[in-house]
C-alpha cells in the first residue's frame, strides 16, 4: 500500500492541474466546516462570556398578567417564597426584591436611576465585588436604614474623583425625598445579568417607600447551576397548579437562556456544516470523473501489470489508493485552511478562538471516505479489465 501511495504522488506530479483542481472541492468542503464549527463555538463561548458564571445557578419570577378580564398573577410576598421552598426540591434560598424608578442627586447633579430595594447578601449571591465600601450587613435591612450603594457607573457620574463613600445623597421617590450615605461603590461589571444603578436596603422600602409589598421579583437560588435549567419547567408547573392558570409568573433563568442559545447555535453549525459537506460530495463526483478518465487512459498500465501477474485485487487497491490519496491531501490542507480562515474571521469580529477539534476530525475523515467510496467505482472497473483488451487499447 504504502508503494501504491507513492505511485499516486508520482502521478500527482505528472498530472498538476488535474490534481489541484480535485483537491479543490475536499479543500474547500472540508475548511467550510472548521470554520462554520468554529464560528459557533466561538458565539456560544462569547455569550457565556457575556452573561457569566454569576447567577447561573438563579431562577427570577416576575408577576404574571392579565387574561381573560382577571390578573392571573400569584402574589409574590413571603408566604410564596415560603411555599415554594418547602414544596420544590433543589432549591437553596429564596430572595425578595422591588424595583423603583427614583431620581438620584447630589450638589447641583441629578439623574434618573433604576434603583434596586434588595435583602442583605444579595449582592454578594450575584458575586458582585465592591471597589470601595461595604455591602449591607443584616441590620441594616432589619432596621431599614437608609444607605445606599451604587453601581461604578452611577458613582462614576457623580463622584469621578473616587470619593462616594460616606457621601450624603438624595433620592427622590414620586414627590418624596429622602436621604441617604453612601457606603459602597460596586466594581464595573462587564457581565451578568444583575447591573442595577444603586440599591437600598429593602427593610427601608418596606417601612418608608411602600409598606407590606410584595415583591416585583423573587429570585430562587438553585443547589447547582444545572439544577436551574430544571427549576425553571418544575417552579412553572407548580405556580400553574397553584393559580389555576398558566400565566401566573414569568420564570426565567439565565442558564436556561444559555442553554436554549447553545442549542440553537449548534443546531445552526450543524445544518450549515452538512451543507458544508455538501461540496465534499461535490469534489468526490470530480473524483469519480477524474479516476474514470485516469483508467481509461492508463489501460495499458493496467494490461501489462496484469500480464506480469497483478491480481484484480492489487489493481483495484492501487486506484483505491490514489483517489484516497487526493482527499487525504485534500483533507489536511483544508483543515489547515480552516484554521487560518477561522483566525482571521475571529481576529477581525474580535472573539475568542475556538477550534472544534470533533469537527476537524469529523471532516477530514469524510473527505477520505469520500475519496474511498468515489474512487471505489473506477477501481472496480481497472480490476475487471481484460489483459488482451487493455494491451491492445490506446
Amino acid at each position: 500500500m504504502l508503494e501504491d501511495f507513492l505511485y499516486a504522488l508520482q502521478s500527482f506530479r505528472r498530472n498538476k492541474t488535474r490534481t489541484f483542481l480535485s483537491l479543490l472541492g475536499v479543500i474547500i468542503g472540508v475548511a467550510s466546516v472548521i470554520v462554520i464549527t468554529s464560528m459557533g463555538s466561538s458565539s456560544t463561548k462569547q455569550v457565556q462570556d457575556t452573561f457569566g458564571s454569576a447567577g447561573l445557578d438563579v431562577v427570577n419570577i416576575t408577576g404574571g398578567r392579565m387574561t381573560r378580564g382577571r390578573n392571573a398573577a400569584l402574589q409574590l410576598n413571603e408566604s410564596f417564597g415560603t411555599d415554594l421552598f418547602n414544596n420544590v426540591p433543589d432549591i437553596k434560598k429564596v430572595w425578595y426584591k422591588n424595583n423603583l424608578g427614583a431620581t438620584l442627586a447630589y450638589g447641583e447633579s441629578s439623574s434618573s436611576v433604576s434603583c434596586s430595594a434588595i435583602e442583605t447578601g444579595y449582592l454578594e449571591m450575584y458575586r458582585m465585588e465592591l471597589e470601595s465600601g461595604d455591602f449591607f450587613n443584616v441590620t441594616d435591612n432589619e432596621e431599614g436604614v437608609q444607605k445606599i450603594i451604587l453601581s461604578h457607573d452611577t458613582a462614576q457620574d457623580f463622584f469621578p474623583a473616587g470619593d462616594a463613600v460616606g457621601k450624603a445623597v438624595k433620592l427622590v421617590v414620586g414627590k418624596v425625598t429622602f436621604g441617604f450615605e453612601v457606603i459602597g461603590v460596586l466594581k464595573e461589571q462587564t457581565s451578568g445579568m444583575e447591573n442595577g444603578s444603586a440599591y437600598i436596603p429593602r427593610g427601608f422600602y418596606s417601612k418608608k417607600i411602600k409598606p407590606n409589598p410584595n415583591a416585583d421579583d423573587v429570585m430562587v437560588q438553585a443547589v447547582s447551576n444545572q439544577k436551574a435549567t430544571e427549576l425553571v419547567s418544575v417552579i412553572t408547573d407548580y405556580c400553574t397548579e397553584k393559580s389555576g392558570s398558566e400565566y401566573a409568573v414569568r420564570v426565567t433563568s439565565m442558564q436556561s437562556m444559555m442553554d436554549q442559545m447553545s442549542e440553537i447555535t449548534n443546531t445552526m453549525s450543524m445544518m450549515l456544516s452538512a451543507i458544508a459537506a455538501i461540496s465534499l460530495l461535490v469534489g468526490g463526483i470530480g473524483i469519480m470523473n477524474i479516476m474514470i478518465v485516469t483508467v481509461t487512459e492508463r489501460k495499458q498500465e493496467i494490461g501489462i501489470r496484469k500480464a506480469l501477474g497483478a491480481s484484480p485485487a492489487d489493481i483495484r487497491q492501487q486506484f483505491l489508493v490514489e483517489s484516497a490519496s487526493i482527499t487525504l491531501i485534500g483533507g489536511i490542507i483544508g483543515v489547515l485552511a480552516g484554521i487560518i480562515v477561522s483566525l482571521g474571521v475571529e481576529w477581525v469580529q474580535k472573539q475568542a478562538f475556538i477550534i472544534n477539534l470533533n469537527a476537524c476530525w469529523v471532516a477530514f475523515l469524510f473527505s477520505v471516505f469520500v475519496g474511498i467510496f468515489f474512487g471505489l467505482n473506477p477501481a472496480s472497473r481497472a480490476a475487471k479489465l481484460d489483459p488482451v483488451v487493455a494491451l491492445s487499447g490506446e
